[in-house]
């Protein structure tokens, strides 16, 4: 953390004595009518109920720099959080200015330098706004018409057309309808006079500032707000685009980002992390920004034997660099999980193996070196990465090695696909390499409530299923037990499985099946013949393999079990390119 952290409170009327820029980076002004209509209620009824006591309405977490304009020094504060408040109570002054009668000459002259500064040419004194909104240059030119102009807020067609416009800026929409919101809250100029004195020197906020960009959005993610979460993204395309300095490329950069930011939404960050991944090929030890800024912008080399560190070759350059790699980027996601590959193999086959791993993975690291090898080799042998990516990340997941380790295994793949001379180097690497005991072990045991268990029969299911059509899993799915956990005491279950047999087998791979639905509790229950012809009759859609085992089995005993089992136990092998001898297989199915 930076050594210089300035931190306050303040009361509104010492708030707008200082000034704000809302940068590049920030998130539009989101507030809709009932944050609004809280942050007025609340004040309300505090100046209603004591009107001597002080009202604490939220944080601000600021970036100070110094700034110059003309002949003036003054100093200026990026809003990193407190944005929707602090516009808020903004569009609030204009309102209350233009309710104002002309002859309440001191409250007119509080909300306009509240607004702006006036200029003064004689003392060098340039007009400024109080808070520089630098998000859009449409949101600018919107301020300037209704809020800053004398009158602008009176505009009430205008503004209407602006609160119901389906498209265009967030912001614009959304202060528009804020406006009219705050003049139907105080109707005629009623309740004025109470109201805006209180809210001037009673109400108060707390601010912390830095002069540290990375100080600041530290501080903003430990600062348990209500405010509107700022991305790691969100300061990453800012200093970026200060790197740019033609103005159209700027625009262009930013425009292109932001339609990237809008295809992914909340998983921008992640999408960024998996190219910090591809770019570092290490374990994270930081947040996305830091990691970007010490790993790739400015990454140090540590010299072992005099233990210091130089600085090394920038893996990334800030600005036009990072922009273009990013769309490079964002393209092959596109291209991987939006286009269809049939032309490929004139089957569905990559198609559904993607959608295997995206379903049926709880974590998305194997995406970092799918990139990585799309961006090598395009789709010139593709499917065949896909299959051993699919069975290194699956298998090390299945025999539950530690994420750290699992993340290492991964970086070690994109290393061998930037090191490799070719594609059949890379595939004969020893990093796609399966431990094949412990896969065997962990796999003929109970995977029922192992986290891996659906997807361990979702990848068999997919291999019954085959690849002439699309290979789509719903959102619900349930792992039934064929033979039930909790049997009835009278059941058939009970006569044609033994306590111990029913102990070690009830939860393998060879006694569940998937169902499109949540589980019945009183269905699973019944005995095999009944549940059979309900699954079949009572509309319970099943998967390939849960239809495959329920035709092929007229009975549900041991041995029934036992040959299950270890027909899926092969055919999952077989998935893996694993062979094993029956002798090899019975002797760790008896285990």
């Amino acid at each position: 953390m930076a050594q210089e952290i300035e931190s306050g409170k303040l009361l509104v009327r010492e708030v707008f004595q200082k000034w704000y820029r809302i940068p590049e980076y920030q998130r539009p002004y989101v507030w809709e009518t009932d944050q609004v209509i809280e942050l007025l209620d609340d004040v309300y009824r505090a100046c209603q109920s004591n009107p001597e006591s002080q009202y604490f309405l939220g944080s601000m977490v600021l970036k100070k720099s110094d700034k110059q304009d003309g002949a003036t020094k003054y100093e200026e504060y990026d809003l990193i959080d407190g944005q929707q408040r602090l516009t808020t109570l903004f569009l609030i002054t204009a309102v209350v200015r233009d309710l104002t009668p002309k002859s309440n000459e001191g409250r007119l002259r509080t909300c306009v330098e509240t607004i702006y500064q006036m200029p003064n040419p004689d003392d060098k004194i340039p007009e400024r706004i109080r808070i520089a909104f630098d998000i859009r240059d449409e949101v600018r030119d919107f301020i300037d018409t209704y809020i800053k102009s004398d009158g602008g807020t009176q505009e009430v067609d205008a503004l209407g057309r602006f609160a119901k416009r389906v498209k265009g800026d967030t912001s614009i929409r959304n202060m528009a309808n804020a406006v009219l919101t705050i003049k139907g809250f105080f109707k005629n100029g009623d309740s004025l006079d109470k109201f805006f004195p209180y809210l001037r020197s009673n109400v108060l906020m707390i601010y912390v500032a830095t002069t540290e960009i990375e100080d600041a959005f530290h501080l903003f993610t430990v600062m348990n707000n209500r405010g509107i979460k700022l991305r790691n993204s969100d300061i990453l395309k800012a200093e970026n685009l200060a790197k740019v300095t033609d103005n159209t490329a700027r625009t262009k950069y930013a425009k292109t980002w932001e339609s990237i930011e809008d295809y992914f939404g909340e998983e921008f960050d992640n999408f960024l992390s998996h190219l910090r991944t591809i770019l570092v090929k290490q374990k994270a030890g930081y947040n996305l920004l830091k990691e970007y800024e010490d790993n790739i912008y400015a990454p140090k080399e540590f010299d072992r034997n005099t233990k210091t560190s130089t600085p090394g070759k920038p893996l990334l350059i800030k600005g036009k660099s990072t922009f273009e790699f990013v769309e490079r980027y964002y393209k092959h996601y596109k291209d991987l999980f939006e286009n269809d590959h049939y032309s490929l193999t004139n089957s569905f086959e990559l198609d559904n193996q993607l959608a295997l791993m995206r379903f049926g993975f709880e974590a998305d690291l194997w995406v970092a070196p799918l990139l990585c090898y799309y961006e090598k080799y395009r789709e010139n042998e593709l499917l065949r990465f896909l299959h051993l990516l699919d069975a290194k990340f699956s298998s090390d997941w299945i025999v539950g090695l530690s994420p750290t380790d699992r993340i290492e295994r991964i970086n070690s793949i994109i290393r061998e696909i930037e090191t490799t001379a070719d594609q059949n180097s890379l595939f004969a690497s020893s990093a796609f390499k399966v431990g094949i005991p412990d896969l065997l072990r962990v796999l003929s045991g109970g995977i029922y409530d192992r986290r891996f268990g659906k997807y361990v029969l979702l990848k068999i299911d997919l291999a019954i299923h085959g690849h002439t059509s699309k290979f789509a899993p719903p959102d619900t799915i349930s792992i039934e037990h064929i033979l039930p956990r909790t049997p009835d005491a009278g059941s058939q279950w009970m006569s044609d499985f033994t306590e111990q047999e029913r102990d070690k087998w009830t939860d393998r791979l060879g006694n569940l099946i998937l169902l499109t639905r949540r589980k019945n509790a009183a269905q699973s229950n019944l005995d095999y013949l009944e549940k059979k012809e309900k699954y079949f009759k009572k509309n319970v859609e099943l998967f390939s393999n849960s239809i495959t085992v329920l035709s092929t089995f007229s009975t549900w005993k041991f041995d029934d079990l036992k040959k299950n089992h270890k027909e899926s136990l092969i055919r999952l092998l077989t998935l893996y390119g694993i062979s094993v001898s029956d002798n090899d297989l019975n002797g760790v199915i008896e285990s």
